[in-house]
């Protein structure tokens, strides 16, 4: 409820236009009989009341003036009760003033009402014995409509803040109980306004009751229709049969406590009775039919959605990974390894260093875009980012590269680029040129399932270094692209030390 005292803005558009229409609507009925009867005499259905007394009805003097008067003033009262006393309430601003503001809207209301009731219902002053007579019930019925209005509009704004935390609480609501989702939320909204509508418009007593008892009965059983009895059912050879029988026993169970309900609502066994028998008929024909097309319609949008997600996903992801793999940082380094290299040894190690590194380029240009590429390839990859870090490092004797990468005994098919980020990710975070320093990466292929090692030291960054806290390259990336392609045949197992990281995969490949 704090939120949306805070947020009061939550419905204004759609209240004040509401609001707007249905007093345009009442304006337009009003101007109407006169358009198409200007020199008719028009008749209201208070005009048999003056007829009844031998008295002359005039449609403008005695119903279109004090008509408008009325709606207007209730209309107006209408928007400023609503848009700025009730949120001034409800933040408890300006408490006293604002409850004066809504008893003098309670005296004009009766009073206006009052006034205009004595030329609605001019024909009451022939009915009475004296002339202040009729001006006390005229003014008395006029003064407890008021308040009848203003205990509806009380009404409605407890609704009207029930309807809306609900709803911007729906995901919480639903997460603690399960049986409560958003759309038994929004139908408890509906059916609370409907209520309050039925009330409004003083509907016979009897239907107010059945929508009061039916209606909660529907929804609960909608909900747990939901929750419980169709994914049940759904288990079965004939689910719908079995979810039926269901609601029958439950329908059964409950047309005792129904008629109950009925009866202390009504005092009358008969209408309890009625209410019994009304309620299951309802609930099976309607109320149960609804649920299971609903859940069914759920279901397969829930499955299209996956499906979209699956597929926007895994692009997504492919995207990322390939933006992520043109990395600067390293193509600097690489660059600045060849120049040194070339000025040191003048040709041998510089050509092995520019053959791997055109390879690799080559790699991410043409087969890193394909959806699967031979896992022969992917090795070489490998094979030429290692070396091409092993001229960096080879000066070093603290640091130790050890490679055990078989080749596959046979052709076999690998998504590209699945394996280099973690050895990307032990290169960046495991080497250091001051302290020693190790890596391990093994590659084992048996039975068409891949077993790839990789370890390396870790070292602590110096504060100011702005790698320190970031995640490794491409490793959230890449555990989303093994989710997306290759769900239960994967798996990952990553192990940390304060001296050693270690990662460890099985892969699951077709032939």
């Amino acid at each position: 409820m704090k939120d949306l005292v805070i947020k009061p803005e939550s419905l204004p558009k759609p209240e004040f236009w509401a609001a707007t229409t249905i007093y345009v609507f009442s304006v337009f009925f009003l101007i109407t009989p006169a358009l198409e009867n200007e020199f008719a005499t028009i008749r209201t259905w208070n005009s048999y009341f003056f007829e009844e007394q031998n008295l002359a009805f005039n449609y403008y003097q005695h119903y279109f003036v004090p008509q408008l008067i009325r709606n207007t003033v209730l209309y107006l009262a209408f928007l400023v009760l609503n848009f700025t006393v009730l949120p001034k309430l409800t933040r408890k601003e300006a408490l006293v003033q604002n409850i004066l503001f809504i008893l003098l809207t309670f005296v004009v209301i009766g009073v206006v009402l009052g006034i205009t009731d004595t030329y609605l219902k001019n024909y009451l002053f022939n009915s009475y014995e004296t002339e202040q007579e009729t001006y006390n019930i005229l003014f008395q019925n006029s003064f407890l409509y008021a308040f009848w209005l203003l205990l509806l509009f009380g009404f409605y704004a407890v609704i009207k803040f029930a309807s809306l935390y609900l709803l911007t609480h729906s995901e919480a609501i639903q997460s603690r109980y399960g049986l409560i989702t958003r759309d038994v939320l929004t139908a408890i909204v509906v059916w609370m306004i409907g209520m309050f509508l039925l009330m409004m418009g003083n509907a016979d007593g009897q239907i107010i009751v059945g929508a009061g008892i039916l209606i909660p009965l529907a929804i609960l059983l909608y909900g747990y229709s939901f929750y419980s009895l169709i994914p049940i059912s759904l288990r079965k050879k004939k689910p719908f049969k079995a979810y039926m029988l269901r609601i029958v026993l439950m329908l059964v169970i409950s047309s005792i406590p129904v008629f109950l309900i009925g009866l202390l609502l009504t005092n009358r066994e008969e209408a309890g009775l009625v209410y019994s028998m009304l309620n299951a008929p309802f609930q099976l024909l309607f109320t149960a039919p609804l649920s299971w097309i609903l859940y069914k319609r759920q279901m397969t949008g829930k499955e299209e959605m996956y499906v979209l997600q699956r597929e926007l996903g895994q692009t997504n992801a492919n995207f990322d990974f390939l933006r992520s793999q043109i990395n600067p940082h390293f193509l600097f380094n690489a660059l600045n390894t060849i120049y040194g290299t070339a000025i040191q040894e003048k040709a041998e190690r510089t050509c092995e260093a520019v053959e791997r590194l055109g390879d690799m380029m080559r790699f991410m240009l043409q087969e890193n875009m394909q959806d699967k590429i031979s896992l022969t390839r992917e090795i070489d990859y490998l094979n030429n980012y290692i070396g091409l870090q092993r001229l960096r490092t080879d000066p070093n004797p603290a640091i130790r590269i050890d490679t055990d990468i078989e080749q596959p005994p046979v052709p076999i098919q690998i998504a590209p680029m699945l394996l280099i980020p973690f050895v990307e990710n032990a290169f960046k975070h495991g080497i250091s040129l001051r302290e020693p320093s190790h890596i391990k990466v093994t590659l084992d292929v048996k039975d068409n399932a891949v077993y790839f090692d990789v370890s390396n030291s870790k070292h602590l960054k110096p504060d100011n270094d702005p790698e320190k806290y970031k995640s490794g390259i491409g490793l959230s990336n890449v555990k989303q692209r093994l989710e997306l392609l290759y769900p239960e045949k994967h798996e990952l197992i990553i192990r940390e030390t304060g001296k050693e990281y270690f990662v460890h995969l099985t892969l699951q490949l077709n032939g």
